[in-house]
């Protein structure tokens, strides 16, 4: 097995963390009786020669050695080292990284290619399944491929190895179109009985993604029927014994039941646009007997309600109707994905509710380092706005250790949150105003009294602007918030000569707007406002331009420099101005063409955009287009992978909301 070992220089050799001298003992080690040297030294290798997925120097020097531990059966886990040797030669067309270490390792697995053929049929079902899709990424030979598939699949009988000549077939139908035909009726064939039900429904997964045409018409309830066959049939997994490993743990990571995730994944992924249809394969996983079926919904939904548009209302009550069981696992799964939700979660709030009752203890979450956080099933009840989170909150504020961003989730509660308010003030008085940590303590209490719309707040507003313009230090993060507050809140008038002084501070349109909002004089401020839109920082045009929208008509004078932003510059700066633009001049043909371009470009921009449509009313008609186009589209426009590059859920829920706002102003 390791002829030739001594002769490689390895110290010449480079890996993850330098030379590569330590190989040569990781790679014997592999052969090695003892279970806890096996499992270090297959973490040393994966560590070092395929580090993150990542090949080096030292890397297709180990090919060759790995060929040989896999080949010879009485070397223990060989299906651990035939994976590896698949990871370092990526995909199998070349590409798996740049520089001539990805090349060399692709070359140095597909020169051993043909190994692969005897370890798809070697006694152990773990190295059969790792070789499958090995056949196709590697050999030349795209109708042997096919061939030697093709007697594989008829000859397995293990539920586990199946799945794998499934994806493997899949594999082959993308890399050679033209003979894609030959694979897609295997995975028809292995679609139906007699074959078992998990490689039936890897089967219907594979088809749905490249053979939609070949699926039966009753796909949802047969691959429901299918799911709770299989987890009938289905032995829990055996906990092995041992020393804890890298790659025990990573492994303890991934879903109890990882194939039957990856199985129905698939099937979600196929499904797409088809909400309805995914929407109804997700109650049937809600409602198998198996709560590990279940909890691998849970995770699959989260998917579903972050990235499309759709009626979520039976789901959301099956994710409440998980929280109870004593199954921790499932619950706080389903409690992660209610609080993505916010307000779609609110037909889970009993479930929510009755959690929050009876499992004080989940109020909050101690991490093992750091504060206290809010607990998810409070959490995720406030953000439903139901009122019933206002008890447990008020319980927490009355304690001596509050969650510091409780704050932040009882602002979703609105003016229901007043009960909180004179506990919120207390807390808000009490920040050290010198503390490094002022902002932080600060920002979400002063989030909530917002939401309240709390009046008797004023003086402990007042005091967390006291020594400006200078001294603010931490606070200064958190004073424009405090700034608009205060002209919210009626009280701009009696703090006039405090947000003068601010005139000169980076907070000076913010302080301007706030005067004006008091007696509507513009003389007094708009020379602060064109002093600011016309600085050379983002941020300090950014400000003026939104007071200067607010000052409406008064603000004329600053037209030239409206449209002038309103024409140049990055995207998401030109949409605040053209706003701004509209408000001032009434007039919506300079604006139009700056929305129709942004929405397309950006969809950062659209919730900006249709805000500004709702004051349009009859002049918005133009752009109804985009606003009927956004209503019908399945896919949420903050969708994960996509330009937004994030995945909240509340932003496109009130997206949505604003543009049948703008249909109904037309």
């Amino acid at each position: 097995m390791f002829t030739g070992i001594d002769e490689v220089d390895w110290a010449s050799l480079r890996h993850a963390h330098g030379q590569a001298e330590d190989v040569p003992r990781w790679l014997r080690a592999l052969a090695s009786a003892d279970t806890v040297e096996r499992a270090t030294a297959l973490d040393g290798l994966y560590d070092a020669v395929h580090h993150e997925g990542r090949v080096y120097e030292a890397t297709p020097a180990c090919v060759p050695f790995l060929f040989a531990l896999a080949a010879r059966e009485e070397v223990p886990d060989r299906g651990c080292i035939v994976e590896l040797l698949v990871g370092i030669g990526g995909e199998g067309d070349g590409s798996a990284g740049a520089g001539g270490a990805a090349n060399a390792a692709w070359e140095a697995v597909r020169a051993g290619a043909d190994a692969f053929v005897a370890l798809a049929g070697d006694p152990d079902p773990v190295v059969r399944r790792a070789a499958a899709g090995a056949l196709v990424r590697f050999l030349d030979d795209p109708v042997r491929v096919l061939g030697l598939l093709r007697r594989r699949l008829r000859a397995e009988r293990d539920d586990h190895v199946l799945p794998a000549l499934t994806e493997a077939l899949a594999l082959f139908a993308r890399r050679y179109p033209a003979l894609a035909d030959g694979a897609l009726d295997l995975l028809a064939e292995q679609s139906a009985p007699p074959y078992p039900p998990g490689p039936r429904l890897a089967a219907l997964g594979q088809l749905a993604l490249h053979a939609p045409v070949r699926l039966p018409a009753d796909l949802v309830p047969t691959a429901v029927r299918l799911l709770h066959e299989r987890s009938a049939q289905r032995r829990p997994p055996a906990e092995r014994s041992g020393t804890d490993t890298l790659v025990r743990r990573i492994r303890r990571l991934r879903p109890s039941d990882e194939q039957g995730a990856v199985l129905l994944r698939t099937l979600h992924t196929a499904l797409g646009d088809r909400v309805h249809d995914r929407v109804a394969l997700l109650t049937g996983q809600l409602t198998s007997p198996d709560p590990v079926d279940r909890c691998n919904a849970v995770w699959m939904s989260a998917g579903l309600f972050r990235g499309w548009r759709g009626d979520y209302g039976v789901p959301v009550r099956l994710l409440g109707a998980q929280l109870n069981t004593d199954q921790d696992r499932l619950r706080d799964a389903a409690v992660s994905v209610l609080a993505e939700l916010h307000a779609l979660a609110a037909p889970a709030a009993d479930d929510l509710h009755a959690l929050v009752s009876t499992r004080p203890d989940l109020w909050t979450h101690r991490w093992e380092r750091g504060s206290p956080a809010l607990g998810g099933p409070l959490k995720a009840l406030a953000r439903t706005g139901d009122p019933r989170a206002v008890p447990a909150l008020a319980q927490l504020l009355a304690g001596p250790a509050a969650p510091v961003g409780l704050g932040c989730e009882a602002a979703h509660l609105g003016r229901a949150a007043a009960p909180l308010a004179p506990a919120l003030r207390l807390r808000l008085g009490r920040v050290p105003l010198a503390s490094p940590t002022a902002a932080r303590l600060a920002g979400p209490l002063l989030t909530a009294l917002r939401a309240i719309g709390d009046k008797e707040a004023v003086p402990e507003l007042v005091r967390l602007l006291s020594g400006a313009p200078d001294g603010l230090g931490a606070r200064d993060a958190v004073a424009g918030q405090v700034i608009e507050m205060l002209a919210e809140l009626g009280a701009a008038a009696q703090t006039a000569p405090l947000l003068r002084r601010l005139f000169h501070t980076r907070h000076a349109a913010t302080a301007a707007g706030a005067l004006w909002s008091a007696d509507g004089d513009a003389t007094a401020v708009l020379p602060v406002l064109l002093r600011e839109l016309a600085r050379d920082d983002p941020d300090a045009r950014r400000a003026a331009v939104r007071q200067l929208g607010r000052l409406g008509p008064a603000a004329r004078p600053a037209l030239p420099e409206l449209r002038r932003l309103a024409r140049s510059g990055p995207v998401r700066e030109r949409i605040p101005a053209a706003c701004a633009l509209w408000r001032v001049a009434g007039d919506p043909e300079p604006v139009r063409p700056v929305f129709r371009s942004a929405w397309t470009a950006d969809p950062r921009t659209r919730g900006p955009i249709a805000q500004c449509l709702t004051t349009m009313g009859p002049a918005a008609g133009p752009l109804r287009d985009l606003i009927t186009a956004e209503l019908t589209h399945p896919r949420r426009h903050t969708a994960p992978g996509g330009a937004y590059g994030r995945h909240d859920i509340p932003d496109d829920e009130e997206l949505l909301r604003r543009c049948r706002e703008v249909l109904a102003g037309l």
